[in-house]
């Protein structure tokens, strides 16, 4: 009999009680369901039971790892609903990517058209199996096994990713007499997914689930054509290198074409960078390039790379910082909790930028001002500009498309540009991988090497950043003339080698254990590849270094 810590208290529990049973004495404490437990600082889902004396804890699923559970949960639901609907067993259902609160699925060997009614006939086998409270089932299985099961099922996407397995076994969960693999955790049932909704999406579906901070309310969802678009082109641009998932990026390594791959890569990136020079110097009165993206973004290099494309059109490039108009420290904005808010608007100072770029656009010759970091002041060191007529100013900076920021100047004077890390290569096609892992392993890389901040720093304030990030910048992004997807499809494999000893440094009894434990999980799946492959303007280069830029 297990004697279990929980709150604080000892309680006894009967031999082969689940953590769910558990669960659900105490789940009346909790405003939100919950997902997962940790007991004795590990991770267990609730299908599981305690073997001996312990410490639980419980994780909800407004936890960033009861949210993935939940999100993951659902995707096996549809795509068994797909199967049990279409009556094929073999109907190659993709998870594509995020938009927004939902995922988008598509559909390689359906039966016939994919069909409103089919798509209605779905939610509804779905809504059927919550209400059925299915119980999912987990078994370590010889990766033999697998193999045959997968085959069997026409799954040859992860008889492919086995193959680059170490261990001898894998996980395989079982829904209704359906096999499927999951690169993380599964909820005990299908009763626990209790909120989604099916809607046709170009040509596919788009299943909206709810928020992380509201697991228990659908959000109307907001059509984002623009970042559809560039993760459809980047889909596109995979198939044309022929990688479509992480196995296939594993085979170009191992048979030594990366280099090759990675020159297409950087050469698709410089089409796609010409090709928005070549709109910005075709467009008539534009003197202001206002570029904007999330953290890690890489839109240093971008702009750089973007500035290198604007001479060859005649065009003389000044990059500005829009950090360089922060205001001096006492003057910044404060958190509820005391420190520095450096995301809002309010800690920019507006105004004088608006001054400095109208008189430069009146032709008038204004010092440029840069700001000191370390002491927390703006300086001015006697940097004069005057716009000729073929100057431009190329403007970084978060709040760039947020027309709060450059209210003063004339719409047809700015060219909006949104660059993001939209990661489209999955682990297979029913295991995507979150934009949000490559831009937080980009920093955790960046951050270390030029700010000596350790993983623990990076991970525990990534939270806050993903929050000014929802607030400051996803609300502008389809405002922008034109959008840039900067994630490389090598760039994993790359970065895999700084940030696991990174990883590794963050200790069991620190918070960040967790998320520091998923992303070394994540990044086993890849075979490394050496940096000193990169070309030197590589975006990449902006987080591992040697890039020929300053950045």
């Amino acid at each position: 009999m297990p004697k279990l810590t929980i709150h604080g208290e000892k309680k006894d529990f009967a031999k082969g009680t689940t953590y769910e049973t558990i669960a659900k004495r105490y789940q009346k404490e909790y405003k939100d369901r919950i997902a997962l437990v940790t007991f004795n600082g590990k991770i267990r889902e609730l299908i599981k039971k305690p073997d001996r004396d312990g410490e639980v804890e419980f994780l909800t699923m407004s936890s960033a790892i009861g949210h993935k559970t939940y999100e993951r949960t659902a995707i096996m639901m549809l795509i068994k609903a797909v199967h049990d609907v279409s009556g094929s067993e073999i109907v190659g259902t993709k998870v594509e990517f995020s938009i927004g609160h939902g995922c988008y699925f598509s559909f390689q060997n359906l039966p016939g058209k994919l069909t409103a009614s089919f798509i209605k006939k779905v939610q509804k086998r779905m809504e059927e199996m919550r209400d059925l409270s299915l119980p999912i089932t987990k078994q370590d299985t010889p990766i033999e096994d697998a193999v045959a099961i997968f085959r069997k099922q026409g799954m040859h996407d992860k008889t492919h990713l086995f193959r680059y397995r170490g261990s001898s076994s894998v996980n395989i969960y079982q829904l209704d007499g359906f096999f499927d693999y999951y690169y993380g955790f599964m909820l005990p049932n299908t009763s626990y997914v209790t909120h989604f909704k099916l809607e046709p999406y170009h040509n596919g579906i788009l299943m909206i689930l709810p928020p992380q901070e509201d697991p228990a309310a659908i959000r109307k969802f907001a059509p984002r054509e623009k970042v559809f678009e560039q993760m459809e082109l980047t889909t596109r641009w995979g198939d044309t290198m022929g990688v479509r998932d992480v196995a296939d990026l594993n085979d170009a390594i191992c048979a030594g074409d990366i280099s090759d791959l990675i020159l297409v890569q950087e050469a698709l990136f410089e089409r796609r960078i010409a090709s928005i020079a070549w709109n910005i110097a075709h467009k008539e009165h534009v003197k202001f390039v206002m570029i904007a993206g999330p953290s890690s973004s890489g839109k240093t290099t971008f702009a750089h790379r973007l500035s290198v494309q604007l001479r060859t059109f005649g065009l003389k490039p000044h990059m500005i910082s829009l950090d360089n108009y922060f205001k001096n420290r006492e003057d910044t904005p404060l958190n509820a909790d005391g420190s520095y808010n450096f995301e809002c608007l309010e800690a920019m100072d507006v105004e004088t930028f608006n001054e400095d770029m109208v008189q430069l656009l009146d032709g008038k010759r204004v010092e440029m001002p840069t700001f000191n970091f370390l002491t927390g002041q703006r300086e001015m060191k006697g940097d004069f500009m005057h716009l000729g007529e073929d100057d431009i100013l190329v403007i970084e900076g978060i709040h760039g498309l947020n027309e709060k920021m450059s209210f003063a100047l004339p719409a047809s004077s700015k060219y909006k540009v949104y660059i993001s890390a939209l990661t489209t290569l999955n682990i297979d096609m029913h295991n995507r991988i979150p934009t949000t892992d490559g831009r937080l392993l980009r920093r955790l890389v960046r951050d270390a090497r030029t700010r000596g901040a350790s993983a623990h720093r990076t991970i525990g304030m990534w939270k806050s950043v993903r929050a000014g990030e929802e607030q400051y910048i996803f609300p502008f992004q389809e405002s922008a003339d034109e959008m840039f997807n900067s994630a490389a499809i090598y760039e994993l494999a790359v970065l895999k080698q700084y940030a696991e000893p990174l990883l590794y440094s963050i200790h069991r009894t620190d918070p960040e254990y967790y998320e520091a434990k998923r992303l070394l999980k994540f990044l086993d799946y890849f075979i490394p590849v050496d940096s000193s492959m990169l070309p030197m303007n590589s975006i990449c280069r902006e987080f591992v270094g040697g890039s020929l830029f300053n950045v």
